[in-house]
């Protein structure tokens, strides 16, 4: 029932610097979404790079969906898939060309098919033959999520999913993975620095600070220790390193 198993997962750039990332370890299971919080520099992407078998860890073990990433990650890769607003699709051709790209590479069995359910479930029917160039910041998340789910992935990897967008997209972001998650079991990896998000998504967080796990639990057990009112004071009080009064 585990998707993800992270075993004493350490990243060093350089032998003379600090590790990005050291000794993380956790597990994420099916049907699940996991919060992977921290600020700037505090190891969230080198995390997913290593997660997604662009940077070779300089030890420590991933199982993915019952995959070693070291030795069999194309196996895991295929029932796998990411999204970020920050890596944008080719701008030139049509959003429909970009998701056939993708559900190539992916080896999608019916294709057209998939694409087209993928439309009317998130709504891309209006500009689904624009270049993606031309597209809003709503739409562009919109198109972003719908590359992410093109091979109906088993584990689902997302940075900063509904950043820059107003509240009523993000909200409507949100609804979709709440639903594709309840849909398929699908085990959800969110990286992100919207509290309230997190607070409505996760099950579980995991806190960073300088590549190294400094407290984690369900986001109402963080906000009842810290004795705050929400996740944000939280995040606050550990990337400041202050604590409320009377949390040892």
């Amino acid at each position: 029932m585990t998707a993800l198993l992270v075993e004493k997962l350490t990243k060093r750039y350089r032998p003379d610097r600090a590790p990005a990332v050291e000794g993380l370890s956790f597990a994420l299971p099916r049907g699940a979404t996991l919060g992977l919080l921290g600020g700037n520099g505090a190891g969230k992407t080198t995390t997913i790079a290593m997660l997604l078998g662009l940077l070779v860890p300089t030890s420590g073990r991933i199982l993915a969906l019952g995959h070693d990433m070291a030795s069999d990650r194309f196996a895991a890769l295929a029932r796998m898939n990411f999204s970020s607003p920050y890596i944008a699709l080719p701008h030139r051709i049509s959003v429909r060309e970009n998701l056939r790209v993708y559900g190539h590479l992916y080896n999608v069995r019916g294709l057209e098919a998939r694409i087209a359910r993928l439309a009317e479930e998130l709504q891309l029917g209006e500009f689904l033959d624009r270049p993606a160039g031309e597209l809003s910041a709503g739409q562009k998340t919109r198109v972003a999520l719908a590359k992410a789910l093109i091979n109906a992935p088993e584990l689902l990897l997302l940075d900063e999913p509904t950043a820059s967008l107003d509240p009523d997209t993000g909200d409507w972001v949100r609804s979709r993975l709440e639903a594709y998650r309840e849909e398929t079991g699908c085990a959800i990896l969110l990286a992100s620095h919207n509290m309230a998000e997190v607070e409505r998504l996760c099950g579980h967080v995991l806190m960073l600070k300088q590549g190294r796990v400094v407290d984690e639990g369900s986001p109402a057990r963080l906000i009842a220790r810290y004795g705050r009112e929400d996740l944000e004071q939280v995040f606050l009080d550990i990337a400041r390193g202050t604590r409320a009064e009377g949390v040892a």
